[in-house]
């Protein structure tokens, strides 16, 4: 029974235990609703933005970094393609306006923690409040309406073969991850850097273009969730992604990156998001008040954390003596 439990990490196993325990847990206590196609479908569309934000951000943890400004990013996003939509009607033009603001916001988080050495804690933090005042500033805190059906359609209300496109969008990010993490370069060395940067300097690793690239991708991945939720609620509004930052940081690291980097686990970070994703349903379909449900996600979110990196170490290492 040791033997195998040691060969268990529990680490990076942790999240597809709790992801089981929570379905099997809700439908006991809800019922046939809650497993139900529509309820399934429904989740899918809940968490499409934090599974596509969780993608980039496990790289960018995976490097021993964080982002705290991609909820803001979001939100500006979707605000600059509402107002590009509402001056233009052109699609093309609006996506790419609001995906190059990403890109830049990412470029420039990374070439402040690398240029001025100051921890991408405190830069990033700081980035969320220019970004979330300018949104507000920008539009008084009004939402801009987008009535361009074919953006809504394509990024938020249609289906493929009756799967929401918002899940479908979350499977090609989840494809570049997974690609890119174990079948790329960049994914090598971005874990090498995580683990030890000083090693991975003296091997010849651009230290400094790694980890630009990571915040970058981690800023294109933003701007895109934003996309994705003005094209759902058909408006750009300053409040979309208010708090995503904690929420995908927690879908992550219980999909079993380390925070402290050097590991990353691309496709558990995308269960993570679903599995919070269930909680969050799961509560809400049993009738939990809103601070009801925000004691109950905490403590679960603690908990999970807690056991995937320090609880039932016990267990791996046998009983003393």
């Amino acid at each position: 029974m040791h033997s195998i439990l040691s060969r268990f990490d529990l680490t990076k196993n942790i999240v597809y235990i709790a992801f089981v325990v929570a379905i099997i847990f809700f439908y006991l206590v809800i019922g046939d609703k809650f497993l139900s196609t529509t309820n399934i479908l429904n989740i899918t569309r809940q968490t499409a933005m934090i599974s596509i934000m969780a993608v980039s951000m496990t790289f960018v943890i995976a490097t021993g970094q964080i982002d705290l400004s991609i909820g803001s990013v979001a939100a500006l996003a979707s605000l600059i393609v509402a107002l590009m939509l509402e001056a233009t009607d052109s699609i093309l033009l609006s996506v790419g306006v609001g995906l190059g603001f990403g890109i830049l916001t990412g470029a420039l988080n990374g070439v402040l923690i690398t240029a001025l050495g100051v921890p991408s804690f405190l830069v990033t933090l700081g980035m969320m409040g220019i970004i979330k005042g300018l949104a507000m500033w920008i539009t008084a805190t009004s939402a801009i309406p987008i009535r361009n059906n074919g953006y809504n359609t394509i990024f938020g209300l249609g289906t493929v073969f009756g799967i929401p496109i918002l899940f479908v969008w979350t499977l090609v990010a989840l494809a570049v991850g997974l690609f890119v993490m174990n079948y790329t370069t960049f994914g090598k060395k971005a874990l090498a850097v995580g683990g030890n940067e000083v090693a991975a300097r003296y091997s010849g690793v651009n230290v400094t273009a790694i980890k630009i690239i990571a915040m970058t991708m981690s800023g294109f991945t933003a701007a895109f969730a934003g996309i994705l939720y003005s094209g759902r609620m058909q408006a750009g509004r300053f409040t979309f992604g208010e708090g995503d930052e904690l929420t995908v940081i927690a879908a992550v690291i219980l999909g079993g990156t380390s925070l402290f980097g050097g590991t990353a686990n691309v496709f558990g970070s995308v269960v993570g998001s679903l599995l919070i994703g269930i909680i969050n349903n799961g509560l809400i379909l049993g009738g939990l008040t809103v601070s009801q449900q925000m004691m109950v996600r905490g403590a679960i979110v603690i908990l999970a954390t807690a056991l995937g990196t320090r609880g039932f170490r016990f267990l791996r290492k046998g009983p003393k003596g």
